[in-house]
């Protein structure tokens, strides 16, 4: 696939069949762009998990925080990845390794977080790959 343009259909497809998000690099400072989208996502009628060793026990908009995704109870359709570039590799190997268990569907990577080698390996292992991308901008400029 190529990553650096998607039909507006396959990233619409995945926000209609998805139902839970697993927000790797989740913070609990509002001012931080992964509280305002899981806040967003929340809003939206999807479940969130916030995955964050740092916060690991505590709460991110009333959600119990996981120190690792393998912690997140099933299912989680979507590893949304709010962590560097070079970071997504291992947290999309982690995706990989827990797909079975979580049910994993999709890595969506966020704006400005890209990573080829993790994307060939999610596909290769059967997962849909969003990178560079923000789900709550997509969300809004496709259900206008």
């Amino acid at each position: 696939m190529n990553h650096d343009t998607y039909d507006d259909a396959y990233i619409s497809a995945i926000l209609d069949e998805v139902h839970s998000f697993a927000i790797v690099g989740a913070s609990a400072n509002p001012e931080r762009p992964s509280f305002g989208v899981a806040r967003y996502l929340i809003s939206k009628g999807y479940r969130v998990d916030p995955v964050n060793p740092g916060h690991a026990n505590g709460k991110i908009l009333d959600r119990t925080v996981y120190a690792a995704l393998g912690d997140v109870p099933a299912p989680v359709d979507v590893v949304d990845v709010f962590r560097n570039s070079d970071a997504a590799l291992d947290v999309t190997r982690a995706a990989i390794d827990l797909k079975d268990k979580l049910q994993i569907k999709v890595i969506w990577m966020q704006l400005g977080v890209r990573n080829d080698e993790a994307a060939a390996a999610a596909e290769a292992a059967g997962l849909k790959v969003v990178m560079d991308r923000c789900p709550k901008i997509e969300y809004d400029r496709l259900r206008v």
